[in-house]
């Protein structure tokens, strides 16, 4: 018996992603290239709770959005990987941080990457998707781009780095 309440395409997604961990487990893989359960726990700025992300990376595992496979570095470690579907996902991930940044009360720092998705558009989302292929699935991107992981990173860090403008006064 199939536990879905619908077949509506919306009903179905947020069935998948609409929990509260999900899409954030998601983008901290997307974004911070985080790939080993410690480094999602331990990085994590909204702090979940070890039990909770150990349930999210399964039940994204179990929904075909990311895969676990042995840490060829540590046989004691596993890592986590994007699928095919998690890293179409960025167009969706790019809305919603713009959404956010215009209707709630971001902090510079961490809003900066939704601002760079947003200027850089459809093919800036492409050129991300490319890299996050080849990170996570081994598929080649094409060759001479320049990194757009190092370009959101760079700009989050020069964020990090600035001084806020009260301590100027």
């Amino acid at each position: 018996m199939d536990e879905r309440r619908s077949g509506c395409p919306i009903n179905l997604a947020v069935e998948v992603l609409g929990d509260k961990w999900s899409l954030v487990v998601i983008r901290d893989m997307m974004f911070g290239n985080r790939r080993h359960f410690r480094e999602l726990l331990q990085n994590s700025e909204e702090g979940i709770a070890s039990n909770i992300l150990a349930a999210r990376l399964q039940h994204l595992t179990d929904q075909g959005l990311v895969t676990r496979a042995p840490d060829p570095g540590h046989k004691q470690k596993v890592v986590y990987s994007l699928t095919e579907p998690a890293i179409q996902l960025v167009p969706v991930i790019a809305h919603l941080g713009a959404w956010g940044r215009r209707h709630l009360p971001v902090t510079r720092e961490l809003a900066v990457r939704a601002e760079l998705l947003e200027r850089g558009g459809p093919q800036l989302w492409e050129e991300f998707m490319d890299e996050l292929r080849e990170q996570h699935l081994g598929v080649p991107r094409p060759a001479g781009r320049e990194s757009v992981f190092a370009r959101l990173r760079a700009a989050y860090e020069a964020e990090l780095a600035r001084v806020p403008e009260e301590q100027l006064d």
